[in-house]
């Protein structure tokens, strides 16, 4: 395998250490944005307890502590791997985000900025007030319109 070919494995890979019922990794705030990190993190703590550290500039370290005292290295490498799949999850929901943020802009000043002759709903309840609702073909009666009940 070349060089490059190596390099690139190293840092396409999330590299942890596991230690005593913890997993630890750094990730690089350019590759991951912090706010995708915190979402992880948080979507983790009902599994494990999430220890966030700043190891150095621009990092992010991340040590998960199994909640199970009893967890082996293949529940902490498992962990590893779901934290990881879960930070791409939160990259590209934040990604995706940024990329539709003018669409709903749009839509929602659409919505608050309409004209109220165009409104659907005030037009449904004009309709409603211009129907003769008295008149009952079924000749269904009503005990508050009668005044001898």
């Amino acid at each position: 395998m070349s060089e490059a070919a190596t390099l690139e494995r190293q840092t396409t890979e999330l590299v942890f250490e596991l230690q005593q019922g913890r997993v630890f990794f750094a990730l690089d705030e350019d590759l991951y944005p912090r706010d995708a990190i915190f979402g992880a993190a948080y979507l983790f703590v009902d599994r494990c307890w999430v220890f966030l550290t700043r190891p150095a500039d621009g990092q992010v370290g991340v040590r998960l502590r199994a909640k199970d005292p009893s967890a082996d290295e293949a529940t902490l490498t498992a962990l590893a791997g779901e934290f990881a799949n879960e930070l791409l999850n939160q990259v590209v929901r934040i990604r995706v985000a940024e990329s539709t943020a003018q669409i709903r802009e749009f839509y929602m000043a659409k919505a608050f900025f309409a004209d109220q002759a165009q409104s659907s709903i005030d037009a449904l309840l004009a309709e409603l007030d211009a129907e003769e609702l008295a008149e009952d073909d079924l000749a269904i009666e009503v005990p508050w319109e009668d005044p001898d009940a």
